[in-house]
């Protein structure tokens, strides 16, 4: 099958609607309505990141040309920050295609960690069954009770592989089958699968009726 999506996937992060930073010379203080936090004397590199996250979903990568550390010591140097304000981040999937994000994932409780790992290609995946189905103007929206996230889909294409999820599909399967490149399906699949919205299946064999 051909790959007319042959763009990588982009992870940009942004803070939720709600929080509110306040920045002094010694502190940033984020208010959300799951608590606050307090970073005493941040580095300037955390202090612009937050700043742009504040505005929208960035890529924090970008905001190594702009420090001397480069790329890796940034990247080092947010990653305990970022891990930290999980509960007050809002993580979306993009592509650099210039028509808008995939999906996003926003968090609904203090103790929402959201870290998309790596998928075996051969075990099989599917949606959960209480996971409630919504039409809304930015796209459609999937919760669930016993999902610490809300994940919307903005695009067909995540729309596509969220219907593969009907029925147990390895996420190898997902990606033959699917009109786009591997690496945005498998995207998509890690960060439904890390908002509790793809979950494993121990029974390997489809429970749809045969024809």
């Amino acid at each position: 099958m051909s790959q007319p999506m042959g763009r990588q996937p982009i992870h940009l992060w942004s803070l939720s609607e709600d929080v509110v930073v306040r920045a002094t010379d010694d502190e940033v203080t984020l208010a959300g309505r799951f608590g606050t936090e307090r970073i005493d004397a941040p580095d300037p590199v955390v202090r612009e990141v937050l700043r742009r996250m504040e505005l929208g979903p960035v890529l924090p990568e970008n905001v190594a040309g702009d420090f001397a550390d480069g790329e890796g010591g940034v990247c080092l140097l947010l990653l305990p920050t970022l891990s930290r304000l999980s509960h007050m981040t809002v993580r979306t999937l993009s592509v650099d295609d210039l028509k808008g994000p995939l999906l996003s994932v926003s968090p609904e409780s203090r103790q929402a960690d959201f870290s998309p790992g790596e998928l075996s290609g051969a075990d099989p995946l599917r949606l959960p069954r209480d996971v409630r189905v919504t039409l809304e103007d930015a796209g459609i929206s999937l919760e669930s009770a016993a999902s610490l996230h809300r994940v919307v889909l903005h695009r067909p294409e995540a729309v596509w592989v969220v219907a593969m999820l009907a029925w147990p599909v390895t996420p190898g399967a997902a990606s033959e089958a699917l009109p786009l490149h591997p690496d945005v399906t498998d995207g998509i699949l890690r960060y439904l699968a890390a908002a509790g919205m793809a979950q494993p299946v121990e029974d390997r064999k489809p429970d749809h009726p045969a024809l």
